[in-house]
């Protein structure tokens, strides 16, 4: 159950692969210098499926962990593995992300993964979503998010650190960082990549109130850049990368650093500190009882 799922009740909810050599010098990782052919080519694990296609230099990834795309600790592992393969491929040069499920891009942030674990394990946890977001934050690829369904708390920090959001104009679905409902703060680093997107002010309102946007008023915002009909969002996408792609990749990537650089590398020089603040507050009893809560509320509705 993810987090994004319990925070819409409420209104009506061991280990990756080690830190590896930066591929910008401020934090990105790259995969070792080992790129098997088949890897090159499609490949499905469990939560990820990856289509690459060697012509438009474009690959497709595609979450489909049912029901909602849950930021659980293993589908954080193979998205990570996922995409240090496609970095390490230097054909590929375009990333877009998308949902498989129905109604849902990502709900977000696993609450089975907060809820009655050891402080390792919530650690461990941590530094995941951590290396989820330097990844993709750092990425040298153009990453374009396809938001074909609702995308709230952890879902909509994926969304952010893509360099252009597409979202599908249903009237329905929602995108925000909405973690406060539930009485959980969002770290520096997503206030940070909010407010690198939409300005302070909007993200201090945002992220005080828990605000879930309608697509329309995440345009308004700039929380996305386009709205499109649902049938149209992958076509949308790959026209929209051409577009990136005609831009020489050196001269983007820096520029794409420059701009990020900053977040990057408070996170990176404060990473331990981050997931011991994360464990602390997480493990508090106020807050397992807080999910506890919720977690019977969701067992009752399904019931």
């Amino acid at each position: 159950m993810s987090l994004g799922a319990a925070l819409r009740v409420t209104r009506g909810l061991s280990g990756l692969l080690p830190r590896l050599p930066p591929r910008w010098g401020h934090g990105g990782a790259c995969a070792p210098p080992l790129l098997l052919a088949q890897q090159r080519s499609n490949s499905t694990s469990t939560k990820i499926k990856v289509e690459f296609d060697p012509s438009s230099g474009v690959a497709v990834m595609r979450m489909q962990s049912p029901p909602v795309n849950s930021l659980s600790l293993d589908f954080l592992t193979e998205f990570c593995i996922s995409l240090e393969k496609l970095e390490m491929d230097k054909s590929c040069r375009g990333l877009i992300i998308t949902s498989s499920q129905p109604k849902v891009f990502s709900a977000g942030l696993d609450i089975l993964e907060m809820y009655g674990k050891s402080p390792e394990r919530c650690g461990e946890f941590w530094k995941a979503v951590q290396e989820m977001w330097l990844k993709l934050y750092s990425s040298d690829m153009i990453t374009i998010a396809a938001i074909n369904g609702s995308s709230p708390a952890g879902g909509c920090l994926m969304a952010l650190t893509c360099d252009y959001r597409i979202m599908a104009d249903h009237p329905r679905y929602t995108i925000g960082l909405n973690e406060t409902l539930l009485g959980i703060v969002a770290p520096f680093w997503f206030k940070e990549t909010m407010a690198n997107t939409v300005g302070h002010r909007t993200t201090e309102m945002a992220l005080q109130l828990g605000l879930l946007y309608s697509p329309s008023e995440a345009l308004k915002v700039g929380l996305v850049d386009q709205l499109v009909p649902e049938e149209q969002i992958l076509a949308t996408a790959t026209q929209t990368m051409t577009k990136w792609l005609a831009i020489p990749d050196h001269a983007r990537q820096i520029t794409k650093s420059m701009m990020r650089k900053a977040t990057i590398d408070r996170l990176t020089s404060n990473r331990e500190a981050d997931i011991q603040n994360f464990v602390n507050f997480i493990t508090k009893d106020s807050i397992q009882k807080s999910l506890r809560a919720y977690l019977e509320i969701l067992k009752r509705k399904k019931a």
